[in-house]
């Protein structure tokens, strides 16, 4: 799924808040939900306008940004090299 189809960026919505492509639902309510011990089927039962393909999607971004930046820092730690954003996107 293209990012463009999960999260949008307007200042027109929610003055400019990243939200759920086709909604005024911030993404930052997803991981608010979860961290709370609420299931995603409950959140998505709570903001049908979001898909449950979006919610997953998001969930999937989340997880390869934080193994990235895991990454960046495995090699930072190293010292044998300063990491570089290509190092970073590399990881993704």
């Amino acid at each position: 799924m293209n990012i463009k189809e999960i999260i949008n960026v307007d200042a027109e919505i929610l003055s400019g808040q990243s939200v759920f492509t086709g909604t005024r639902v911030p993404v930052e309510t997803l991981f608010d939900h979860l961290e709370s011990g609420i299931s995603l089927d409950e959140f998505l039962d709570d903001f049908p306008t979001v898909s449950k393909e979006q919610a997953i999607a998001l969930l999937e971004i989340k997880s390869d940004l934080k193994e990235a930046f895991a990454q960046v820092d495995i090699l930072r730690k190293s010292k044998s090299k300063k990491p570089t954003l290509t190092d970073f996107l590399n990881k993704l």
